[in-house]
């Protein structure tokens, strides 16, 4: 799709950054939606519209939330145990497994090796006041075997360790290097059935 209309290259180039899209998937994307104008543009534009008015980022867990609405985060329950996670994404697939059971804490990233990725990004202070408020008795940290998810886990290790908390991580079946998001349902199960204890060396 080779052309001159600066609109239709910038939006090529907005679809590019998206994952798993490189410049060719775009352009398909692209060439489908302005040959279904109506059906699919005017729909998309709506919604996108409404998600970046109404969707934001809950100040206390990391997930999303309508604005001005309680978050699920806030609501009452039975559960002793939260799970920490880099991303929505890591959430939404240890969900979908029904692999666990209770409060979900989305960091909104990992700390990186070279300093770019500041501590204050990533709701740890709000980590230690949930643990607190809701007398939680396992923290399971669920970063990703990456060298940044390890560095994020040690950093959350430090912050949170006292006696009264069990701190777990999660084991067999988590190859180094992988991402939670890009586990399948099997590896996931066996990762947080084994989960052992952390200890500070």
């Amino acid at each position: 799709m080779d052309n001159n209309i600066p609109e239709i290259n910038d939006l090529i180039q907005q679809f590019s950054k998206l994952p798993g899209l490189g410049p060719k998937s775009a352009k398909r994307i692209i060439l489908k939606l302005i040959n279904n104008k109506e059906k699919m543009v005017k729909p998309l534009a709506k919604s996108l519209a409404q998600v970046y008015k109404k969707v934001v980022r809950c100040n206390d867990c990391g997930n999303l939330k309508i604005i001005d609405q309680i978050c699920i985060c806030s609501s009452n329950n039975s559960y002793d145990k939260i799970c920490v996670v880099e991303n929505l994404a890591d959430m939404w697939v240890i969900d979908s497994a029904n692999i666990f059971k209770g409060h979900y804490h989305i960091l909104g990233g990992t700390l990186g090796l070279d300093g770019n990725f500041e501590q204050k990004n990533l709701l740890i202070d709000s980590l230690v006041k949930r643990i607190k408020k809701n007398n939680l008795k396992e923290v399971i940290i669920a970063t990703s075997a990456t060298v940044e998810g390890q560095t994020t886990a040690h950093y959350i290790e430090d912050t949170i360790q006292n006696g009264s908390i069990k701190i777990t991580k999660l084991a067999q079946g988590l190859p180094v290097g992988g991402e939670i998001e890009q586990l399948d349902d099997g590896t996931l199960i066996s990762a947080f059935k084994n989960r052992v204890p952390v200890t500070n060396s």
